[in-house]
């Protein structure tokens, strides 16, 4: 049978190897490639494929997201391409497709590919979201916290440890973070980029703003529900009424 396929992820590169490994391999056909993750939700809705090679980060939506937002699209079967610890590799491999743990090979890929040709040859591609929403989310809940994010410009690249972060707002598809006098621009939504950060170090104060609990010194209340947050550099920082409850378990409650 012809395989219908897509391809979703960031990383040029990364495309470009799962691209030359289908390309050797009989009957595929590419219906498309994506660098994010909302160009991957409509990709899909679009063309239908039968395999679909996703990313689990990438900017915009994570495969998190890319899942939720099929809203009862029957999904495609699915052969995550990432760089998860251990434990997501053998979650993964009970309950799904595949999971290709880059740097792959040749060898490692035509696995995941026949594994795929199987599931979709059997008409056995899940109609039922949940068992891979339940899996990103074990993924994410066993991977490693950030410790640094790399934060690249036309001629240079930053490396920004996640400790040293002052503050970081949402800046449409892209946040701005703070440290010190500094403001380095990531292509990544909040949301994204706050399931990836250390537990208990940031705390979302709004809709466009996380902030580092060691860097606030007090809170002020303010009218209709909404607060003032102080940080250590006399910077003040307004935070929402609708998000107050995220201080109490970690600085106590607002009076």
């Amino acid at each position: 049978m012809r395989l219908r396929v897509l391809i979703a992820d960031d990383e040029p590169l990364s495309r470009q190897r799962v691209r030359r490994f289908l390309r050797g391999e009989p009957g595929i056909e590419i219906v498309a490639e994506c660098a994010d993750g909302k160009a991957t939700v409509a990709a899909i809705c679009k063309t239908s494929p039968d395999l679909l090679f996703l990313d689990v980060l990438m900017p915009e939506m994570d495969g998190f997201g890319v899942i939720e937002a099929l809203n009862g699209h029957r999904p495609p079967a699915i052969v995550f391409v990432t760089a998860h610890d251990r434990f997501a590799v053998r979650a993964f491999e009970t309950h799904g497709v595949d999971y290709l743990l880059k740097p792959f090979d040749r060898q490692r890929f035509q696995i995941a590919l026949q594994r795929a040709r199987e599931r979709v040859q059997r008409d056995l591609a899940p109609n039922d979201k949940s068992s891979l929403v339940k899996l990103l989310t074990s993924v994410a809940a066993h991977s490693p916290p950030l410790e640094r994010l790399t934060v690249r410009s036309r001629d240079r690249i930053c490396f920004v440890k996640v400790a040293e972060i002052d503050w970081i707002s949402a800046a449409d598809n892209y946040v701005e973070l703070h440290v010190g006098p500094k403001a380095h621009l990531l292509r990544m939504t909040l949301a994204a980029l706050g399931n990836q950060l250390p537990p208990n170090r940031f705390v979302r104060a709004s809709r466009s703003l996380l902030v580092n609990c060691e860097r606030i010194i007090e809170l002020r209340s303010k009218a209709h529900g909404d607060f003032l947050i102080l940080l250590r550099d006399g910077r003040h920082l307004l935070g929402t009424r609708n998000y107050r409850h995220n201080f109490a378990p970690l600085l106590g409650t607002l009076q």
